[in-house]
């Protein structure tokens, strides 16, 4: 199982909350898709094995790329990419049309993005596209949610962070 949550923006709170939600399902791995905001904010999922990219509102780059060496995590800069279990994931957190479209239609089997703080399960072709939604301060709640995703069965589950 993987944990999915993108665009926390600093909301403690929201993150603490979804750190519990993965902690309790057990995820094997958690993808931020981008919009941390500050450096400090990566240490709040320290005991996770944590896998981030950059998003379009991300401030010092180079200490959050620190923090997340020193939680034990992983940054792979604007674009992942990875296999698990023998399917194909593309993450990018998805401010530009252009590279969005190009990740969206790259092959994978799972296009992950943030940005729009619209939770998201749609298909594209033979790639199942998935955002998990927002934590920004003004968004709604309803968009407050993370991802539980099991490629295994192709099962997709959005939590709410209440």
């Amino acid at each position: 199982m993987i944990g999915i949550i993108s665009d926390t923006h600093d909301n403690v709170p929201n993150i603490k909350k979804a750190v519990e939600i993965f902690k309790k399902n057990k995820v094997e791995f958690v993808i931020h898709a981008g919009d941390i905001i500050a450096p400090v904010s990566v240490n709040y999922f320290e005991g996770l094995k944590m896998k981030f990219v950059f998003g379009n509102c991300d401030g010092d780059r180079l200490m959050i790329e620190e923090k997340v060496r020193n939680i034990g995590g992983e940054h792979h800069g604007r674009t992942m990419e990875l296999k698990f279990k023998g399917k194909k994931l593309g993450v990018f957190h998805g401010d530009d049309i252009l590279m969005n479209d190009k990740m969206m239609n790259a092959g994978y089997d799972y296009y992950i993005h943030g940005h729009t703080h619209f939770p998201e399960d749609k298909k594209q072709g033979n790639t199942r596209v998935l955002c998990p939604g927002g934590h920004y301060m003004g968004d709604p709640k309803e968009q407050n949610k993370v991802i539980l995703l099991d490629v295994a069965k192709d099962k997709v589950v959005f939590v709410d962070v209440v």
